[in-house]
């Protein structure tokens, strides 16, 4: 298999320790020196903040197409989860690598399609090859049902189907702040039939064969670190802002369900695949969505659809097809440079197998010859700044607690 290389989201540094990984993607309160080809950032603004504080943009968005983004474990979220619940950084980038691994796996195809669900089984143990894994930082709101129901979901581009728990829970539901959802009370749910072209399709949105009960449509989708949804396939009335509507949305209703979810109620898919929202809102929407992350858990981004207000001078590259991950959003990285030097890496070994743009993955991963050039080059213009001890797979890290601000190398 080529390199993968999966771009990040984001993981807040801590005790004034400046990640590598991070710091050339995620700069909170800086500028640019052009000049020098560096970024100054203000050390104070690495620390965790406890209060919820929005970019001074999210203003002038406009919010008839845009969803607001928060980080589950941040003050600006109101899952309320406990101290003990919010994972360390450890734990955060132990689950990191469960999820790129899956991601590996499912494009190696070492792992084959299994049945989730026996014939007439509503609720059986989901197979353990599954999807990745679904356990990413960022949630956004909507609305599912009529009445509508706010239920605040993980958005992942990684996936496609979009699910929630919902009422009965024949087995299992983990813990979720909003109430979950109950189809016996909303007047525009569905069941989707066995027979449909819909239910044929969780063969390849979920990586698992459907299964069917008294004729109704049963998906069942397992993430890499075991997580896992089970239970209807339906369609309901999806109310994304107060003037976007969508009926007959398909999604799975989980009546079994048990994870690494920090109190949302579900996932929201933005894969590729024809089952994920983009797809399904096509017709308004042409499968463009744009989003920007929160530079911290203590500030919020958005999820907007369309590209209406879109400005003639945004500059893009155009998205590739992985191998093997279609329903992937993929990129070709041709060349790479530390403060204003391009490295000395064959573009050959930067474009093997594509680069994954994957919004639930916290770290940057890159082959390990590129990550040894990039790692040396930026060594070497970080050496008047003291290192400090390595964390995990972090092996660049930076003591800046004597000083107010930094310059880093862009």
């Amino acid at each position: 298999m080529g390199a993968v290389t999966v771009l990040p989201t984001f993981l807040s540094a801590n005790k004034l320790l400046v990640f590598v990984c991070l710091i050339v993607l995620s700069l909170k309160e800086g500028y640019a020196t052009a000049e020098a080809e560096t970024h100054t950032i203000h050390v104070a603004s690495l620390s965790p903040s406890s209060v919820c504080t929005p970019p001074a943009t999210a203003k002038g968005l406009d919010k008839k197409s845009s969803l607001q983004v928060i980080h589950k474990h941040g003050p600006c979220s109101q899952l309320h989860e406990e101290k003990a619940n919010i994972p360390t950084h450890a734990q955060i980038l132990l689950l990191d690598e469960v999820r790129v691994k899956s991601i590996h796996s499912k494009l190696a195809k070492n792992l084959g399609s299994v049945n989730v669900m026996k014939k007439d089984a509503a609720a059986n143990l989901p197979a353990k090859d599954g999807s990745v894994v679904g356990s990413g930082n960022y949630i956004v709101t909507t609305g599912l049902g009529t009445p509508k129901n706010n239920l605040r979901l993980i958005f992942d581009t990684g996936s496609d189907i979009t699910w929630t728990q919902c009422q009965p829970c024949l087995r299992s539901c983990y813990k979720q702040q909003d109430p979950i959802f109950s189809p016996s009370s909303s007047s525009t749910y569905s069941n989707v039939s066995c027979s449909s072209a819909a239910c044929t399709s969780l063969n390849s949105a979920t990586g698992n064969s459907p299964g069917c009960s008294s004729s109704t449509c049963v998906y069942g989708i397992e993430y890499g670190d075991s997580s896992f949804s089970i239970g209807f396939f339906a369609k309901e009335k999806l109310t994304l802002t107060s003037n976007i509507v969508f009926d007959n949305f398909l999604f799975g209703c989980g009546q079994n369900n048990q994870g690494h979810f920090g109190g949302a109620a579900g996932l929201l898919g933005l894969g590729r695949n024809k089952l994920s929202l983009p797809s399904q809102t096509a017709i308004k929407f042409k499968k463009i969505f744009s989003y920007c992350l929160p530079s911290s858990p203590s500030s919020t981004g958005f999820l907007k659809f369309g590209n209406d207000g879109l400005s003639k001078s945004v500059k893009f590259t155009t998205l590739s097809t992985i191998p093997g991950g279609e329903s992937f959003y993929g990129n070709t990285i041709i060349a790479m440079s530390v403060g204003g030097k391009k490295l000395s890496i064959s573009a050959s070994v930067l474009a093997a197998g594509g680069a994954i743009i994957d919004s639930g993955t916290v770290i940057t991963r890159l082959p390990p010859t590129v990550y040894s050039a990039l790692r040396s080059a930026f060594r070497k213009q970080m050496n008047h700044y003291p290192m400090a001890k390595s964390l995990s797979i972090l092996d660049t890290c930076y003591d800046f607690s004597k000083y107010s601000t930094v310059s880093i190398p862009r």
